[in-house]
């Protein structure tokens, strides 16, 4: 049967920050880690569909209730970034669950004027971690979760087009982006090797969530909604296990620095299990390049040696 929800151990005394914690991974993931009992920040751009998304966590774990908080972050806007760092009030962060994020959108920009995947995907992840480094260095035991994707396969990293500039394929900018995941996973992990701290990714396969069909409904393309919305009921895995990589990633024994997690059947479903990752995902030079450029664009250091 493999590793399950139930596997994950005590929780009590830590501090979990999930990213898009309103609905789909994030909110099992949130609600998981509540129910073994973490206090959990639910990090969401929509403080409506957070509200809603923390009224069900504690409808079922009413227990979980002064121990889940809702806090707005939209990380496809760096001063929100900033301000939910500054404003969070916990000397100390266990995890960090990065996973939020956007799929094959319509080309957009975000409002620090980013190509939109690049720009939540991975630079708004970037920007968070740094700023929460040293509350999660705090920790005796921290864990950083960045959630990529198979479909990083699709695309190495264009590092003197990162915006999408030049051309836009929207299928293409989304594996650039859960490539950057992985490389920032990667450097991460490289950069804080002394430390305890212990960076990793995971992915939830072929999972049943509201990406599918977020372009098409953005575009109007009814068609294609109903396509996606098809395939997420005969084919796709139910969101309760497409979190479970990441739920394993952040919670269980013996995960490595620089691991993936992923669903062990061919990566589509299945209990969680190592996953299989391009070869340019693992490049040191493409990884430093990557990390500097990060940098540059969003204005935060980490303060670590490269």
């Amino acid at each position: 049967m493999g590793w399950t929800a139930r596997n994950i151990p005590d929780q009590s005394g830590r501090t979990a920050v999930v990213t898009g914690a309103n609905s789909g991974l994030g909110l099992v993931t949130a609600r998981e880690l509540a129910r073994r009992g973490a206090r959990v920040v639910l990090a969401c751009r929509d403080e409506e569909r957070g509200a809603r998304a923390r009224d069900e966590i504690v409808q079922e774990l009413p227990e979980a209730g002064p121990r889940t908080e809702l806090r707005k972050l939209d990380l496809g806007d760096l001063a929100s970034v900033r301000a939910f760092a500054k404003e969070l009030p916990d000397d100390r962060v266990d995890m960090l669950i990065n996973n939020a994020g956007v799929m094959a959108l319509p080309y957009g920009r975000t409002a620090d004027g980013f190509e939109r995947q690049f720009g939540v995907n991975h630079l708004g992840h970037f920007a968070l971690t740094g700023l929460l480094l040293d509350r999660l260095l705090a920790a005796p035991t921290p864990r950083v979760v960045t959630v990529s994707s198979g479909a990083h396969a699709l695309a190495n990293i264009d590092i003197a087009d990162l915006n999408s500039e030049h051309s836009y394929r929207r299928w293409i900018a989304y594996g650039r982006s859960k490539t950057a995941n992985l490389l920032f996973t990667h450097e991460l992990a490289r950069r804080l090797a002394d430390t305890p701290l212990i960076a990793a990714a995971a992915h939830p396969g072929y999972a049943a969530t509201n990406l599918q069909t977020a372009g098409a409904r953005l575009e109007g393309r009814k068609a294609v909604e109903r396509v996606m919305e098809l395939g997420n009921r005969l084919v796709a895995q139910s969101a309760d296990a497409g979190a479970l990589p990441t739920l394993y990633a952040a919670t269980a024994d013996g995960v490595a620095p620089d691991s993936f997690t992923g669903p062990r059947l061919l990566g589509w479903r299945g209990a969680p299990a190592p996953s299989w990752r391009a070869p340019w995902t693992l490049s040191d030079v493409a990884a430093e390049r990557l990390w500097a450029a990060s940098e540059q664009l969003t204005g935060v250091t980490y303060g670590v040696p490269s």
